[in-house]
């Protein structure tokens, strides 16, 4: 129901505040989404690599951000973690890949084409149903070559994910394993801020995710399509 239109939603959205907040929260955090989320149309193989392929994410645009300014606060501070300074760097880095993770969530996962194919198939029963009542003229509708054509689109962005993972992935393994070996004493630093970052990721949500409904509920009610709006592009972040 999170991605009806404003007419549909205001038919069928009779939800609470909580209810809806819950339901960005097991559809939009990456953690539970991979992990806990069995409901949605996904699958599950990709959920899982992409969680590891986010981390590695995480990982590499840290290790971009070491510059000759860290190095050296590192050596000053003889190798211990410096957190203030190193805020801007965490939250350039997770912006970052917070990002390209929309953008890869947009190519791998399939749950928007299952519940479009979905919406096809019940208008095409309606007006099947509506012909038969009113005994008009017959009209074709060819179920089976749009589930077909659902099956080799996800085939295609299943492959071509999988694809685009190794390949993205050897180069960032290439490049974080040449990044320690000549710079070995940041090592330590550069896994702290990646595993604050990623830790960050898991937290944000539950505040950004507050805001959505905030407009949502009260656009439903008073049936305002500019709030309705407004929570539908807060829903993205």
């Amino acid at each position: 129901m999170n991605n009806l239109d404003f007419e549909k939603a205001i038919k069928c959205d009779k939800r609470s505040y909580s209810e809806f907040y819950i339901s960005l929260i097991s559809t939009k955090h990456l953690l539970i989404f991979s992990f806990f989320t069995k409901t949605d149309y996904n699958s599950k193989a990709i959920k899982i690599c992409l969680f590891f392929y986010i981390f590695g994410l995480f990982y590499t645009t840290n290790a971009l951000f070491f510059n000759y300014s860290t190095m050296h606060e590192i050596f000053v501070s003889k190798g211990e973690t410096n957190f203030i300074y190193q805020i801007p760097q965490i939250i350039y880095s997770s912006l970052i890949s917070s990002a390209l993770k929309l953008v890869l969530s947009f190519l791998s996962l399939t749950e928007a084409n299952i519940i479009d194919l979905k919406n096809e198939l019940i208008k095409e029963k309606k007006i099947k149903n509506h012909i038969q009542k009113n005994k008009g003229s017959k009209k074709v509708f060819n179920s089976n070559e749009k589930i077909n054509n659902l099956n080799k689109c996800i085939a295609i962005k299943s492959a071509l994910f999988f694809i685009f993972d190794f390949l993205t992935l050897a180069v960032f393994w290439f490049y974080i394993s040449c990044f320690c070996a000549v710079f070995g004493n940041t090592q330590i630093n550069l896994l702290v801020d990646t595993l604050i970052s990623f830790g960050s990721s898991f937290l944000y949500p539950f505040f950004i995710y507050l805001l959505p409904g905030i407009f949502r509920i009260p656009s439903l009610k008073n049936k305002n399509k500019c709030l309705f709006r407004l929570s539908k592009i807060l829903q993205i972040l």
